[in-house]
């Protein structure tokens, strides 16, 4: 143990109220003294697709501050980590100083809400919407092997990730595709709606092909709160509940609301499934 130090740590299951069938967090506590690549290092040692770190905030508007890590690079920000990080940080012990919490990291100022025991996320701003150039959209409709005429709308829809948004007609349309994930230039998630009355009003996936050994994101708040910010009250009803994770034998549920200021919020449940301490 020389040399190191014990720090508190846990694994946290984000958007799902059962235990192994969300996406998995890894958040190491009291990260001040790590430095990047120490954290980047244990990050890539985690494999998992990210892991956090909590620290001290430098701004006083914040109650924490967090810096996200996937096994190849560090995020200004994410969904799954935010509501996981968060989870953690109130379950070690963390009081806000207002009636929500306020998370600090790469893209700045995050604000998150508790309802009853579910987190959520304010979305934050696109970096990038509209129409996506044509050679650009043949390449992913190619890659996700579907036909053009099955393609209801494309669009940009990145809020940091660099996300492209494709709208096929139906949930069952979502879930039978197999994309050669190698072929897709950029992430892309693709959204469809199940029929009237089922439980989740969309099914939900997210290709990654830049994620070293993760072609499709369990269940991704970043994915979900650009594609809220797309589709809720116009497409979509203003609060609704997106399945994701279901081809990979995930239970995702992500809750998409939108305020009475036209905010996005973006929730789940969490839960802690590894608990204990790490040296490094």
């Amino acid at each position: 143990m020389s040399g190191r130090t014990v720090r508190d740590f846990r694994q946290v299951d984000v958007f799902t109220d059962r235990p192994l069938l969300g996406n998995p967090l890894a958040v190491v506590h009291d990260a001040d003294a790590m430095s990047a690549e120490e954290m980047q290092r244990f990050a890539r040692w985690t494999n998992l697709s990210e892991t956090t770190f909590l620290l001290a905030p430098t701004d006083p508007a914040a109650d924490y501050r967090v810096r996200i890590f996937t096994t190849e690079t560090e995020l200004p920000f994410a969904g799954h980590p935010t509501l996981g990080s968060a989870h953690a940080w109130l379950e070690a012990g963390g009081v806000p100083a207002g009636e929500g919490v306020v998370q600090e990291c790469g893209v700045g100022l995050v604000e998150l809400r508790r309802d009853g025991g579910r987190l959520a996320f304010a979305a934050p701003d696109l970096i990038r919407s509209g129409p996506v150039d044509v050679d650009l959209s043949e390449q992913i409709v190619a890659a996700l092997g579907v036909d053009w005429g099955d393609v209801v709308d494309l669009a940009w829809a990145d809020n940091g990730p660099g996300w492209v948004g494709v709208r096929l007609a139906s949930a069952a349309q979502v879930l039978a595709l197999r994309p050669d994930v190698d072929r897709l230039p950029v992430d892309v998630g693709v959204v469809g709606p199940y029929p009237e009355g089922s439980e989740c009003a969309v099914e939900v996936r997210a290709f990654v092909p830049h994620a070293a050994g993760i072609a499709e994101d369990p269940v991704t708040g970043s994915l979900n709160a650009s594609l809220g910010q797309w589709l809720a009250g116009d497409v979509l009803p203003p609060s609704y509940v997106a399945s994701q994770g279901s081809v990979i034998g995930r239970r995702g549920r992500v809750h998409v609301d939108t305020g009475a200021d036209g905010t996005i919020w973006v929730g789940g449940d969490t839960l802690t499934t590894i608990r204990g301490t790490v040296a490094l």
